[in-house]
């Protein structure tokens, strides 16, 4: 499995409702996020509104995203999303890939 850390922005003032929607995550994204091979995905929210996500997938983020790319529910799902970042593109379009450096098992 490879791990990938990744990271996003929201919009500070949509910080409290954009935690309190990942309380309840539609069942069926979660179902799409498993059956497209996102393990372990957590996310990390600094007080400015910058996310570190990571999870662990077979082949890394471009191959993920391209797996949940082209399913309805993440359609929406981003779509959904959309209005809490400033981004241009949907926003799991807008993830910067960081670089795995160190690791102790």
């Amino acid at each position: 499995m490879k791990r990938v850390g990744f990271q996003f922005k929201i919009r500070n003032d949509r910080l409290d409702e954009y935690k309190k929607i990942h309380k309840k995550v539609w069942p069926e994204m979660l179902e799409a996020l498993h059956q497209s091979g996102w393990f372990n995905y957590t996310l990390f929210l600094r007080p400015d509104g910058l996310i570190f996500g990571y999870f662990e997938t077979e082949n890394g983020l471009a191959d993920a995203q391209a797996k949940m790319a082209g399913l309805e529910i993440n359609t929406r799902w981003q779509e959904f999303m959309a209005p809490f970042t400033d981004a241009d593109v949907r926003p799991d379009e807008s993830f910067v890939e960081l670089e795995e450096y160190f690791h102790l098992d």
